[in-house]
């Protein structure tokens, strides 16, 4: 129960679980997955069989495009990561999704997630706020993405997650900021000070 505590935190944001309910519907489906530095989770051209919440460490999605890999999603403790299209409509990924540092998940397959859904409306109900909640999030960065200007994105960036600039690599910041590299690097010398305020 103490690896699926925070799970049942994050839950409790949606729809209030009781014990009983968590333990009867959650416990039995859920999967504690460790994993390595650099170690995938779902390779582009699988189908994604799990739902992964966050507990420990830090993960990124990402598409190939040519040579370069384009960042779409890098989150942390306390967030949902997957291929979503390809979870829910049971389809290739057009996602690779890969570990930043080792890292722990809570994960529930498909079939699994879908049994639940089976036995509880309420259950049916909280994975659904879910499911939008992440869509939001996902919309809600795309439209960062293009309305405002680079150093709009990093400021904006660096403010909400100063923790992340020492965590992830700067190469894959800037891709996820859709930042060219050597102005990702003039952001950040120019705003040294003010970051160092912030934090």
């Amino acid at each position: 129960m103490d690896n699926a505590g925070p799970f049942k935190n994050y839950l409790g944001k949606f729809v209030q679980l009781a014990d009983n309910e968590f333990n009867e519907y959650v416990m039995p489906v859920i999967k504690i997955r460790k994993f390595a530095k650099n170690e995938l989770l779902t390779k582009a051209g699988d189908v994604e069989n799990y739902f992964n919440f966050i507990i420990k460490g830090l993960i990124r999605k990402y598409y190939q495009k040519g040579k370069h890999e384009i960042n779409t999603q890098i989150s942390t403790e306390g967030y949902i990561i997957h291929s979503q299209e390809s979870f829910h409509m049971r389809s290739p990924s057009e996602y690779s999704i890969v570990t930043i540092e080792p890292s722990t998940v809570v994960s529930i397959s498909y079939e699994d997630l879908e049994s639940v859904f089976d036995k509880s409306k309420k259950m049916e109900h909280l994975g659904r706020l879910v499911i939008t909640h992440t869509m939001m999030l996902k919309d809600r960065w795309q439209t960062q993405l293009l309305k405002m200007t680079p150093r709009e994105r990093f400021l904006n960036f660096v403010t909400r997650n100063p923790e992340l600039m020492q965590r992830v690599p700067q190469k894959l910041l800037a891709s996820y900021l859709n930042i060219k590299p050597e102005t990702f690097s003039r952001f950040k010398h120019l705003l040294k000070g003010h970051v160092q305020t912030m934090t």
